[in-house]
């Protein structure tokens, strides 16, 4: 089967920077979601201004791509795939405003939605089929997460969870090569959790009804109970299992990246796997809980960093939602023949 490689991948974080004092001087005693581990904050997080939207995001990001591939490589991808966690626009996601101003023509342009916070994993299955079976050559795949602000609103940010998410975006060239290959990839999906996942409103309306009552996500301590076992469970099987084909096991991997929700299922996805904290990497304390953009982004970081050598094992994993999908990618860095 023709080889599809993981090129490059490029981040991008908005300026504004947000420490965890922030959410401290509107923290409410009563919050019953005030001491539950999973919305412990992180040191610090990024939010876009207002006025950036999930296309911004990913044209800064795609900005430090052109830098060291050169914009034709951006303007020549035959496959653009997407995911803004806020649609700029209702209806639409951002694929072809991204390849409008990438100057981009390309042949498919595929907005993702249904993969939230493992949704990086989720579009390198995606592109390796497609440049597979299609006979592309190069795909674009493009993550934002601009809802941050949805957290700062003065009647949400008084809860506990508000304080946990970032924003931030990142872009990765994906192309038909023996580079970086994309040796196996797994999605799963758990349709039985979907209930779980809800927005809430003060006043009872429907988000798109007319009104004042802010936005937000639903949570109560049940909730997040049953997120973080169904979390705990889910990501270190759809980890195990993408090894096993590769016939491969937990000692092999020289660096595994997850989602980022915080740092309790860090925790438990260390332990479960055993694997040392040192080779499970992420940013959540720099940028807290970035949604889809925590892998690629902490790839990125770890790129940065010299985390990741020719020739390592690097296995991108996690899930979305309430549990309602896993997946995983591993990937041979650089150790293309």
């Amino acid at each position: 089967m023709k080889p599809v490689s993981l090129i490059d991948v490029a981040s991008y974080q908005p300026p504004d920077q947000v420490g965890r004092e922030y959410f401290e001087q509107y923290s409410r005693p009563d919050d019953p979601l005030l001491r539950n581990p999973m919305f412990r904050a992180p040191e610090f997080r990024r939010y876009a201004s207002r006025e950036q939207t999930g296309a911004d995001l990913i044209e800064q990001a795609a900005h430090a791509l052109a830098e060291r591939h050169g914009t034709g490589v951006l303007r020549d991808v035959d496959v653009l795939i997407t995911y803004n966690a806020l649609p700029d626009v209702p209806f639409l996601g951002s694929g072809a405003e991204v390849a409008r101003r990438l100057g981009a023509q390309p042949e498919s342009i595929v907005d993702l939605h249904n993969g939230h916070c493992v949704v990086f994993p989720h579009m390198l299955d995606l592109a390796r089929k497609v440049l597979q079976e299609q006979g592309a050559r190069t795909a674009l795949l493009c993550v934002s997460q601009n809802a941050g602000k949805i957290f700062t609103q003065p009647g949400v940010r008084t809860s506990a969870h508000a304080s946990v998410p970032g924003d931030g975006a990142a872009v990765a060239l994906v192309a038909a090569s023996d580079e970086s290959p994309i040796l196996a990839t797994k999605v799963q999906h758990h349709p039985e959790f979907a209930p779980d996942v809800n927005i809430t409103l003060a006043d009872g309306r429907l988000y798109w009804e007319p009104g004042t009552a802010e936005m937000d996500v639903g949570f109560d301590n049940t909730k997040a109970q049953n997120v973080i076992e169904r979390g705990t469970k889910i990501v270190p099987e759809v980890v195990r299992e993408v090894l096993g084909r590769i016939e491969h096991d937990v000692a092999d991997v020289d660096l595994l990246i997850t989602n980022q929700p915080n740092r309790l299922l860090l925790r438990n996805w260390s332990r479960d796997l055993g694997i040392d904290p040192a080779k499970h990497f992420d940013t959540f304390d720099s940028y807290g809980n970035l949604f889809g953009a925590g892998v690629p982004v902490s790839l990125d970081h770890a790129l940065r960093a010299d985390r990741i050598a020719p020739g390592s094992l690097v296995v991108l994993a996690g899930f979305a939602g309430a549990g309602e999908m896993s997946a995983c990618a591993a990937i041979r860095w650089q150790g293309g023949n």
